[in-house]
């Protein structure tokens, strides 16, 4: 095993180029589909100097275009200079919702697209089941609509599922592969804690109920931040005294996607009779790069993302301290920077 100390800074754990690694190891359901990132903006450590306002992208000045890809309008922003890397949302979140400041570091060598897929925001939902299958599908029609034959592809939480069943189904269109918050489903899958599912359930009762759910969001907030980065930033933990549901945090998520969501994210996760993709993917030796904060323990157990590395042959594993499920968020520029560094070593295709 090599290792590869790339991003200097206190809060980041060795970066480790690996072939194996031995592991000691808004919904319309009973039991949630959420991502509450959105609401985390990066609040710097006292060493962290990348992620400030001037070295940030204003996303709203780059214009909205759509293309028709099969049954759906696909809303999409393209920008930035180089090869073509490709952003899949968390769940329930539109492009918008990504962290300006990796925006501006993966801009800065990169031509960027950032999507809303089926159903988000700007896309139409179309007629077409909600499959990973489906969303692979929309995918790959979008690359060829703007004639891109390949490219790397990035993929957070749930988005991340997706960004794997696009490279099972078109491995000939993937260059790279990055993961983040991600899991290979089935049996391999390691699940979310009782409590946190029983949280998750909590917010969705009560929002069919319309109760306030101002101390459960809070509770997701945290669970997202993780306990490191909540005791180095005691004030993230706070939600607006004006959000009182989940609806109002995501005003763009229809109720009937959020349950596809789910539903997606259950079948991916609690399917142990199912092989999961891990397996698959090793077979394809496409290079990937899986990043996951050490302190991911609720929303996606970061054990997961050491179970992605320990099967993919020559996988680069990254694991972030004082980070949890909003890594994306809690340390944008930075991460930006592991991106472009494991993104410089791949050949381009």
């Amino acid at each position: 095993m090599s290792y590869r100390n790339f991003v200097r800074k206190d809060h980041l754990v060795l970066i480790a180029v690996i072939s194996t690694l031995v592991v000691a190891s808004l919904s319309i359901s009973t039991s949630g589909y959420f991502d509450i990132t959105k609401v985390v903006y990066g609040q710097p450590a006292p060493d962290q100097t990348n992620s400030n306002t001037t070295n940030s992208l204003n996303l709203q000045d780059i214009p909205l275009e759509k293309v028709h890809v099969g049954d759906i309008d696909v809303a999409y922003k393209m920008f930035g200079k180089g090869e073509p890397i490709l952003l899949f949302n968390g769940a329930s979140d539109n492009l918008d919702a990504w962290d300006p400041a990796l925006l501006k570091v993966l801009s800065s060598n990169h031509t960027v697209i950032a999507f809303d897929q089926r159903g988000i925001a700007n896309t139409t939902v179309g007629s077409k089941p909600y499959t990973p299958e489906q969303l692979a599908n929309d995918t790959a029609g979008l690359l060829d609509a703007l004639k891109i034959p390949k490219a790397d592809v990035m993929g957070y939480s749930l988005g991340s599922y997706i960004a794997q069943q696009l490279t099972m189904m078109y491995p000939d269109k993937v260059n790279s592969l990055i993961l983040v918050g991600s899991s290979c489903g089935g049996k391999d899958h390691t699940p979310k804690p009782p409590e946190f599912i029983k949280l998750q359930a909590d917010v969705v009762n009560k929002s069919l109920q319309n109760i306030p759910i101002t101390e459960e969001l809070k509770a997701l907030n945290v669970a997202s931040l993780g306990s490191g980065w909540v005791k180095l930033h005691p004030e993230s933990v706070d939600i607006p005294a004006n959000i009182t549901s989940f609806q109002q945090l995501k005003p763009g998520l229809p109720p009937e996607i959020a349950n596809d969501q789910n539903n997606l994210g259950k079948h991916w996760e609690d399917n142990p009779s199912w092989s999961g993709t891990c397996d698959e993917l090793a077979k394809l030796a496409i290079p990937t790069l899986v990043v996951t904060g050490t302190d991911d323990n609720m929303y996606q157990p970061h054990v997961n993302s050491l179970k992605i590395a320990e099967k993919i042959p020559g996988a680069w594993l990254v694991q972030i301290k004082n980070a949890g499920h909003a890594i994306v968020n809690q340390y944008p520029a930075e991460v930006g920077e592991i991106f472009n560094t494991f993104l410089s070593t791949v050949p381009n295709n």
